[in-house]
């Protein structure tokens, strides 16, 4: 089974989360990554974006298809990762480390605690 970060929350549509102060780094899990195969293009929200936990806000174009990514949090995008324009296989080779979407500002840190744990999320995909 893919490695899962302890150090993460889980959305059950695949995005994991990673809390810093009141900032949140959002990417995909491994898993995801997985079943999307080879990425080949990935849409970001734009910076200063304001979005609710559930909008669709990026855009995952794999070989395969394409995927909307969905916001686990709710706040305001403070930063995207623009290395994913030039090299968007980054969410293939590093879904948890240099692969991330965006940061947010969270507007309401408490609903990082409705968010799959490590292992909750590994039961739902059957780790």
């Amino acid at each position: 089974m893919s490695n899962i970060p302890s150090d993460l929350r889980y959305a059950k549509s695949h995005e994991w989360v990673r809390v810093s102060g009141d900032t949140a780094t959002v990417g995909i899990t491994d898993h995801a990554q997985h079943e999307l195969t080879d990425v080949v293009f990935v849409e970001l929200p734009a910076k200063d974006r304001q979005l609710k936990a559930g909008d669709a806000c990026a855009v995952v174009e794999s070989v395969k298809t394409a995927s909307d990514i969905y916001s686990p949090v709710s706040g305001q995008i403070v930063e995207v990762n623009k290395a994913l324009s030039d090299n968007p296989a980054l969410v293939n080779s590093e879904p948890y480390g240099n692969g991330w979407f965006y940061k947010i500002k969270l507007s309401n840190p408490g609903e990082v605690n409705a968010l799959l744990t490590p292992e909750q999320y590994k039961q739902q995909v059957g780790g």
